[in-house]
């Protein structure tokens, strides 16, 4: 049984007593009624709070996976450290794919185009200040 059910039969067995409101146990009785009206009336608006708040982390988490899928949706690994290697745009001068290239790969001198299997190579430049550090 709900809450306010239950505390509508509650003013039922109440009622059903025939005591005067007017009298000490009447007012003690009606008192008692208002505290917990006002208690079922928090009660539901917590509820339809947590409900509100409930649709809202569903949609968080929804907006959250959506972003996830965007930035790691390359990454066939296990791994948490794709999302913070920075990818590099190649075009395939076979047939003109472009394709996401990691450093490492590019440190590599070589791969192949995942399209057309063309056997691409790289000249790696080396910056000397890089190297003074």
């Amino acid at each position: 049984m709900e809450t306010s059910e239950s505390l509508g039969y509650l003013k039922g067995l109440i009622d059903g007593l025939d005591i005067d409101a007017n009298s000490k146990e009447g007012k003690v009785f009606n008192a008692i009624v208002d505290v917990l009206s006002n208690l079922t009336e928090d009660i539901e608006d917590m509820t339809e709070g947590l409900e509100l708040l409930g649709e809202q982390i569903d949609s968080v988490d929804e907006d959250l996976a959506d972003l996830e899928e965007y930035v790691y949706d390359d990454c066939d690994c296990d791994c948490d450290c794709c999302g913070d290697e920075e990818d590099f745009e190649v075009e395939c001068p076979s047939c003109g794919e472009v394709i996401a290239v990691d450093e490492d790969t590019i440190m590599q001198g070589d791969f192949e185009c995942p399209n057309c299997g063309e056997h691409l190579e790289f000249e790696v430049e080396y910056d000397e200040d890089e190297d003074k550090e």
